[in-house]
């Protein structure tokens, strides 16, 4: 209770201190957002899984940072030799409880147990997009191991097919869709190769401050000021639990948090925290 309170008069002063990063992040794709400027009969699509990203260059797994994850040793042991980029995962709605087990130091196998690697692309491989995916189930296969699956890839037909399929996915607790154009080779960086789609935008902004909460919330956390990449500030005011009131993200965290859209003046509509956003 104290230090919040010491928090948020110190939070009027401070400044938020930069994000550390990795020397040397993996070159990967990174996806745009859809927002129908594609023929989506010309892409595969799967479930945008919620979980972590990692990138397996044959004998060391990565975050997407390029910070060395400390998997258990069977577990690193069981994947192949070739190039993996993918995401880990535990299933729907299970993000937070996956990040703190792939973020510690000292891994625990009962809970790595549990984890799944789940396989989208081979970094470097030749071929279409729709070849590798065949491959991926190749590699999978002759792995033979539990925890190495691949993610399932369906063509999409038409944009009102789509938005079913996603409908489906997010009435089941999914948080959207990956699309990837079939005909596409192997490349690196953000393009339209691979498009997200999900019902809300989300985005990263670093915290800079703390509001009072009032009535039910009175002594504790009632939003966040936080600032975007672009440098704009505004508050964040949902999408809290009670204990992460009581115990709000650090100032110099970022935190990513998802909106509708945005105001002219380029401010998120109807943000709300979603999490503390790690690149590790």
């Amino acid at each position: 209770m104290s230090n919040l309170l010491r928090a948020l008069l110190l939070s009027v002063a401070l400044l938020a201190p930069g994000v550390s990063f990795s020397a040397n992040p993996p070159n990967i794709l990174l996806a745009n957002v859809y927002r129908n400027q594609a023929d989506v009969a010309q892409y595969l699509v799967s479930e945008k899984l919620d979980g972590v990203r990692a990138i397996w260059d044959g004998q060391t797994l990565r975050f997407r940072s390029g910070k060395e994850m400390h998997a258990p040793r069977w577990f690193v042991e069981g994947l192949p030799k070739q190039s993996l980029d993918g995401e880990l995962w535990l299933g729907r709605g299970s993000f937070e409880r996956l990040s703190g087990i792939v973020r510690r130091e000292l891994s625990d196998d009962a809970e790595w147990r549990q984890v799944r690697y789940m396989v989208f692309e081979l970094p470097g491989a030749a071929g279409t997009f729709r070849e590798r995916a065949g491959q991926i189930k190749q590699v999978v296969r002759q792995a033979n191991v539990p925890w190495l699956q691949e993610i399932q890839q369906f063509p999409a037909v038409d944009r009102n097919s789509l938005q079913k399929q996603l409908n489906e996915i997010v009435k089941a607790g999914g948080e959207g869709l990956m699309l990837h154009r079939a005909d596409a080779t192997y490349e690196t960086g953000r393009s339209d190769t691979l498009l997200k789609m999900k019902p809300f935008d989300d985005a990263e902004a670093v915290v800079v401050g703390y509001l009072p909460g009032k009535g039910k919330y009175l002594g504790k956390m009632g939003a966040l000021r936080v600032c975007s990449p672009e440098g704009r500030e505004f508050a964040l005011g949902t999408g809290f639990t009670d204990d992460q009131r009581k115990n709000p993200p650090q100032i110099g965290a970022t935190v990513t948090y998802r909106y509708r859209d945005v105001t002219k003046n380029g401010l998120p509509r109807f943000a709300s925290f979603l999490r503390i956003h790690n690149e590790y």
